[in-house]
Order: structure tokens, then sequence, then C-alpha cells
């Protein structure tokens, strides 16, 4: 998978792209990540990116000729690259969006600034437009990464082991069960027992009642959109009617 991400600052991307799973993943070529400067496509003698809105008003907006024009160049027909723009007014960013987009060959990500992009961009040179949450970040670079690092654990092979992903947050639409390691006691904090009893059927049944007790406490609004089995139903009228 290649992502091309579209920035005034390309340089904020350097150190979190350089740790762990992420750069792990780039020494493997599972992953290739190339970071472009906008600037470079401007051709005035300042290099500028944004103008002022038509219209009037506060801030500046950034141009649609110098995205285009990258865009041109970064994007390889052969591998159907999704353009997408990073903002607050695009689809709530999800587990299963980025599942989807862990398939493509080729995404190009482009990190908007100051009060936004022309409306052109979005109009004729995008397929998509993403927000990360509610909430407003000083550019799209920060969302950008988020978006990057969660599809990435997703291509095959960047996890060292795969199964890891089957029982996470989301993975099947419910939050994770919680997890325990070494001590099996610390200052009175007990693991539960059921753990340590080494038989992995009711170990199995432990973790699928605490997700689904851990998201109707916290998240009831991914039950009504889960597909539940009838078992665990029925461990839902049980946690709705008890305190286990």
């Amino acid at each position: 998978m290649r992502f091309d991400v579209l920035s005034i600052f390309p340089a904020m991307f350097a150190s979190p792209l350089d740790y762990s799973v992420l750069k792990k993943a780039r020494d493997k070529g599972l992953i290739e990540i190339k970071l472009h400067n906008i600037r470079d496509w401007a051709r005035d003698k300042h290099k500028m990116t944004d103008d002022e809105p038509y219209g009037s008003g506060c801030g500046m907006v950034m141009k649609v000729e110098p995205v285009e024009r990258a865009l041109v160049e970064i994007k390889n027909p052969d591998m159907k690259p999704v353009v997408i723009l990073m903002t607050p007014q695009g689809e709530s960013f999800r587990q299963e969006t980025a599942a989807q987009m862990a398939k493509e060959k080729q995404i190009v990500l482009i990190c908007g600034r100051y009060e936004g992009v022309d409306e052109r961009i979005r109009q004729h040179l995008i397929d998509k437009e993403i927000s990360i949450g509610d909430y407003i970040l000083t550019g799209g670079e920060l969302a950008a990464l988020v978006f990057i690092d969660a599809v990435s654990r997703l291509v095959p092979g960047v996890l060292g082991n795969a199964r890891s992903i089957e029982g996470e947050s989301f993975a099947h639409g419910l939050l994770e069960y919680p997890q325990y390691t070494r001590p099996a006691d610390y200052k009175g904090w007990s693991v539960p027992e059921v753990l340590l009893s080494g038989n992995h059927a009711q170990i199995e049944q432990w973790r699928k009642m605490q997700s689904l007790k851990r998201t109707y406490e916290r998240r009831p609004d991914l039950l009504k959109k889960a597909e539940l089995t009838d078992e665990e139903k029925k461990i839902i009228k049980k946690i709705e009617g008890e305190d286990i």
C-alpha cells in the first residue's frame, strides 16, 4: 500500500512515522509513505498556497491550482488511487472505514489549513472527505497521521500477530474485553480467577460477556448497530437485569 500526503508542513510527519509499527512496516516494504510539500507546485515567486476568500471574510483559503497540479503528478492510474480530504466536514472515520481503505493500493491524503480549502477541490479533485471527530484542529496533518496509523495496521503482515486484531475494540462492532498481565496480585488488586484457570472455554465466555457489558455501559449506541448472535442477545438481557 502507498500513502501520498499533501501538506504545507510535511516535516510534521517525520517523527511519528519513524517509530513502532509504522516504521517496521515501512522497513519491510509493506507500506510506502510519500510526503509532498504543496508549495512545490505553486508557481509564483513566493510559493503561495493560500489567498483571501472571495466575498471577504477572516482567514485565508487554500488554493486549488497547486493541489490540482500535485494530484496530476502524484496519482498513479494503475493503482486506482483514492483521494481523501481530511476535514471536520467529512464522514466520521470508523474501524469499518479503515478496513475498507486497507484494501486500496494508493491513498492520497490532502491536509487542509487555515479557513479550509477552495470548494473546487471538494467538487472536482477528491473521492472522499473524512473527519476523525467533531472538533477543529489547526490543520489536517494530525488527522492524516491518525488515518495512516489506523489503516496501516490492517494491511496484511503489518502486525506481527494478525489474530491480535480480531478481539480489538470495534473489530466486531463492540468494545474490547479487559486485559491483564503479571503479577496476578498487586497491592490486593487481583486478576479475575477465570483468567488463571486455564479453562479456555470459560475464558472465552468471560471475555464475550465482559465485551458486551463494557459496550452496554460505555457505548450503548454500538449495540444498536451490532449484529448480535442469539447467545449475545441473551447475555445483554442478563446484563440489563442484574449487576455482573
